[in-house]
Parts: C-alpha cells; structure tokens; sequence
C-alpha cells in the first residue's frame, strides 16, 4: 500500500493540473504558453508538468490579482465575486429605529409601573383629582 501511495498523489496532481489547466481561460495562461501545450506537457511528463503547471499559475494568478489590489494568497484561486453589501442594518440591534422604538416602549413601561405604584400607595395627585371631581 505505501508503495502505491506516490502513485495515487501523482495522478490525482495529475487530474486535477488537467482540469485545471483546461478550465483556464485562454488570455489567463500562465508564462505564455498556449493551453494545448500545457496540456501536452502535463500528459506526457505527468509529474514535473502537473507540478510546474500548478506553481506557475497560482504564482501568476497571484501577481495578476495584487495588481488589481485583492489580497489573495499564492494558491489560492481566482474569484471575481464581490462581497454582498447589504444596503440596511443586517441584525436588529444595528437598526436605530428598531433600538429608538424599544427605548420609547421601555420609558412608556416605566412610565406606567411608576403610574400605577404611586396610585398604589395613594400618593398620585392625578389619581386623587380625577377621583374626587367624578365622586
């Protein structure tokens, strides 16, 4: 088993350098090299051309995307997505309204617990006038 190991490494660096290779756009090939001779190369010298053609385009990718400003590693792969903006409060707690209306309900609450604990105890002068002018 451990003899088949380098084998297995070697053609799955293989496959993925062809795939790779072959999923490259045209105008992105790396040292100048056409696709089909990258192709070639990597078939007939599989593990010198899969391993030469994964450091000289992720070495290119790198350089090409630093002069565009992006902050990719050496491997890693191209992206042209852009991070979503979201144009609102993304959480409930980042919404002013949201945080404006919970504080206008919490000083009407407390409002309302100070209201009904000075009636409670008989000290509310509201209370007593709005009683004493009905009865």
């Amino acid at each position: 088993m451990i003899r088949l190991l380098p084998v297995i490494l070697i053609f799955a660096m293989v496959v993925y350098a062809l795939i790779d290779c072959s999923r490259t756009p045209d105008d992105e090939m790396p040292a100048g090299l056409p696709k089909v001779l990258w192709i070639i190369l990597i078939v007939l010298v599989p593990a010198v051309g899969a391993l030469a053609w994964i450091i000289v385009s992720r070495v290119s990718r790198s350089k090409a995307q630093t002069t565009t400003d992006r902050r990719p590693g050496v491997w890693s792969a191209p992206t042209d997505r852009k991070p979503i903006r979201r144009s609102g409060p993304v959480a409930p707690d980042d919404d002013p309204e949201f945080l404006n209306r919970l504080e206008r309900e919490r000083r009407r609450a407390e409002r309302e617990r100070q209201a009904r604990e000075r009636r409670d105890d008989g000290t509310d002068p509201e209370a007593s006038q709005g009683g004493t002018a009905a009865g």
